[in-house]
């Protein structure tokens, strides 16, 4: 079965897996949190995907400083330093031995209600962390042979109804998305911002290529992606132009490449936006020079991180 975008290859190895929850290692069948849970009961939490590659979790910093700052927003007191979750962190994926192609989903809420109601104050004191570790890599299929979009009906709203920048648990707006696409026969859903500009995906951020420069929109209107930023600098520190700006599915529809980020799969190229093949090479578009290029710059950027 199709798992779009983030389509992996299964590992038989996931079946034995400890999940830490609040602390405690269990193996995933017994790994369960309350029904009354803040995150269970109305999506009240944040949290992060990372990848473990060679030992190290990769960018572990930029990812804890965005979890922290998502929970200082909803007032939600994590209760562990960036220091002490980290050192739980890597103590799970010890518990596991885990060493290379991990993935993992770290998870906070504000914890367990009193009762059924979205007020805060009706929390027992403790947040809820979960960390679920798993050996998952990304399909050769969907690396190397790209992906479908299709652009959704569904926006990525002004940060007074819902801040985009937030990795929050309620994510009901890039569900419906996904949904939409996933019925259209896409991997996944291309989503414009209030204005009719491109501003991202459900799960991951978009990029286009064209004469040679490199797009992304504003990142008003979108999840503070790391991969994101690290493709951002990648081009600054490899003297590609890259441009951060409002561009429409004019743009993208005759764009020479394009491609998605995300802390999974790294850089997946993108074939076919609303049934437009990407790249016809009418003006020299044709090929992923520039994909093949930033993936192997990447690729370099995680080596220097996990180097002894």
């Amino acid at each position: 079965m199709s798992k779009g975008t983030h389509e992996y290859i299964e590992d038989e190895r996931n079946r034995s897996v400890l999940i830490n929850v609040n602390g405690e290692l269990m193996p995933r069948e017994k790994a369960v949190v309350s029904v009354f849970d803040s995150g269970f009961i109305l999506g009240d939490g944040v949290w992060e995907g990372l990848r473990l590659h060679h030992g190290t979790v990769v960018f572990l910093e930029d990812h804890l400083r965005r979890l922290y700052q998502g929970a200082k927003s909803l007032d939600l007191d994590i209760g562990m330093t960036p220091k002490e979750l980290s050192t739980r962190l890597y103590d799970t994926l010890k518990a596991n031995d885990m060493h290379d192609g991990v993935h993992i989903r770290l998870m906070v809420t504000r914890g367990e209600k009193i009762t059924p109601y979205q007020d805060p104050r009706a929390t027992i004191p403790g947040s809820t962390i979960v960390i679920i570790a798993e050996y998952k890599n990304p399909s050769p299929r969907k690396i190397e042979g790209g992906i479908r979009l299709f652009t959704t009906h569904v926006r990525r709203g002004y940060p007074d109804v819902q801040d985009q920048k937030m990795n929050s648990h309620s994510k009901i707006n890039c569900i419906q998305a996904c949904i939409q696409a996933a019925k259209a026969g896409a991997d996944e859903a291309l989503m414009l911002d209030p204005h009719g500009f491109v501003a991202t995906c459900n799960s991951t951020h978009f990029f286009i290529v064209t004469q040679g420069e490199v797009w992304t929109s504003t990142g008003d209107f979108c999840l503070g992606g790391i991969t994101r930023s690290k493709i951002i600098q990648i081009c600054e520190d490899n003297d590609i132009p890259v441009k951060q700006k409002n561009f429409s599915l004019f743009d993208v529809y005759g764009a020479d490449e394009a491609f998605v980020t995300g802390t999974f799969a790294g850089i997946t190229p993108v074939n076919e936006v609303d049934g437009r093949l990407i790249g016809d090479g009418y003006f020299g578009g044709k090929g992923r020079d520039m994909i093949r290029k930033l993936q192997d710059l990447y690729i370099e950027l995680i080596q220097s991180e996990t180097a002894p």
